[in-house]
């Protein structure tokens, strides 16, 4: 006999009963423990997570149907609880178990990763042009108004980072895709065409709202469309095609140095995928997930049977229907974020990016042309290109590798090695070393965009990139005390690691044994 009870304040709750089969039947799942995770949520406690030793039942989560079918349980005191805990394959709907896709993703991925490349493009462009640019338009002897034409995207991205996702929330994931084409085709026209600083800046910060708002998107939408078995490997797909985006951008600057006036077809060009961003999501399908949760079924219905084939239609809504039983609770509020529960995580995730940019890393984006003609290198341009090429290497690596070798240890190797390489950088000029202070802040990459120049000026480059090492030492030395490992563990486990409050949940476990 299995008795799954959930206990909570001194009482108990049966959520369901079941006889195991013998161990020496034939196809019997046998003695088995399962741990039940409670949780604390509006309508009282529930169970968090169930899983089984037993291979059959390997990978059951609360909340999510899988190879086992779901139960609902009400308890007058308690509210609704959904038991996965045990259930035989013959539960679940046979098209669930034999249906394979006749649809395909990947042309839809294709589309929404133009955003991606044209996020790292108008980062990248800059790169090569700023001289050219800066003595077109009367500005090469000013380094904070070249910085301004550098930062002013960033700026913009930041802006468009934060309405990206309200505006997919209301309008959908595609129309916002073709409006955010806008700002990214008249953004990159206006930087060509510009005859002063005023109208570059304008054409840099649309361009850059643009840019925020694919930040936002395009990840959003490649994690929605994309199937359970191939999401993972998609989803690093965004920062590989940005990582290419900036290296298309280095290598159109090739031809600078024979033709000066190039950078403004270098602008230019970025027009055309912003066009073909805008009329390839005019013929894409919505995302069948946000159109469930507007309560258009036929619509997801008919996306769905797009995606993966008329085959997988009744499975995806099986799915949507199940996600959706837990998505009515109110929304955190943005004081929440600072809350004992969650400010872990959000300070590790915050962290990680600050580290990310005081690490050097934009800058060698902005300015490696300027640096390695600093350093006495002929064709600095190429040298760039070289750059962008490794940092696609890298990323194509760390995507292969995230499963296998963890996340956690990847972070500490790339720190330390760049750590290494800036220590390196800085060891390689010969101009008299200071003293550096670059204050720690929260839009560090629109500083490092805007002052860089100017720093590099006052300081010395081997000054700044020695700070560039000192960063990566101290993000190698954050991480190793404050990071967790995430390779082969759920969310769930995550979670408990992470927040305080869900290690007191998770001491109210039970386990439940067949008798």
């Amino acid at each position: 006999m299995m008795r799954c009870a959930v206990k909570a304040g001194g009482a108990h709750v049966v959520i369901g009963e079941r006889r195991s089969p013998s161990s020496s039947s034939p196809g019997s799942i046998g003695s088995r423990r399962s741990v039940v995770r409670m949780s604390e949520g509006p309508g009282g406690f529930c169970c968090g997570g169930v899983r089984s030793r037993a291979a059959d039942l390997a990978g059951v989560e609360m909340g999510r149907p899988s190879a086992g079918a779901a139960g609902l349980f009400r308890s007058p005191r308690y509210g609704r609880v959904r038991a996965t805990a045990s259930a035989d394959p013959e539960d679940i709907p046979s098209d669930k178990l034999q249906a394979k896709s006749s649809g395909s993703v990947l042309p839809y991925v294709g589309v929404a990763c133009l955003g991606a490349i044209l996020f790292g493009y108008h980062l990248g462009v800059v790169n090569g042009a700023l001289e050219y640019l800066s003595k077109d338009l009367g500005i090469a002897e000013n380094a904070v108004l070249q910085g301004w034409v550098v930062s002013t995207t960033l700026a913009g991205a930041t802006v468009g980072s934060f309405t990206g996702g309200t505006l997919a929330d209301k309008l959908g994931r595609t129309r916002t895709f073709i409006l955010d084409a806008i700002p990214l085709a008249v953004g990159a026209f206006l930087s060509a065409t510009a005859q002063d600083v005023r109208t570059m800046i304008i054409g840099r910060l649309l361009a850059g709202i643009g840019i925020g708002i694919s930040s936002a998107l395009v990840p959003l939408y490649i994690s929605e469309i994309s199937p359970t078995e191939i999401r993972g490997a998609l989803g690093s797909i965004n920062q590989l095609f940005i990582c290419i985006g900036i290296l298309a951008a280095l290598v159109a600057g090739l031809p600078l140095a024979q033709n000066p006036a190039w950078w403004r077809t270098m602008f230019g060009i970025s027009v055309v995928p912003s066009i073909l961003l805008a009329l390839g999501m005019a013929v894409s399908p919505e995302s069948p997930r946000w159109l469930f949760q507007q309560g258009k079924i036929p619509q997801a219905e008919a996306a769905i049977k797009k995606l993966y084939g008329k085959e997988k239609v009744t499975e995806v809504m099986y799915d949507l229907k199940a996600s959706g039983q837990g998505s009515n609770e109110p929304d955190a509020s943005w004081f929440d974020l600072f809350s004992k529960r969650y400010w872990k995580v959000v300070s590790v995730g915050a962290a990680l990016f600050l580290f990310q940019q005081l690490a050097g890393i934009n800058a060698v984006v902005y300015y490696s042309t300027s640096v390695f003609r600093s350093a006495g290198i002929a064709s600095d341009v190429a040298a760039s290109a070289l750059v962008g090429a490794a940092n696609v290497f890298g990323t194509m690596i760390a995507s292969s590798l995230m499963d296998k070798q963890g996340r956690k240890s990847l972070l500490i190797t790339s720190f330390s090695g760049m750590a290494a390489s800036m220590l390196l950088l800085s060891l390689s000029f010969t101009w008299k070393a200071v003293a550096l202070s670059l204050g720690m802040h929260w839009v560090s990459n629109f500083f490092i965009g805007l002052y860089f120049l100017s720093v590099v000026n006052k300081f010395g480059i081997s000054t700044v990139y020695l700070g560039f090492a000192s960063v990566c030492a101290l993000a190698v030395l954050y991480i190793a005390g404050n990071v967790v490992e995430t390779k082969g563990r759920s969310l769930e486990e995550i979670e408990r690691e992470l927040s305080p409050a869900s290690k007191v949940d998770a001491s109210n476990a039970f386990l439940v044994s067949d008798e």
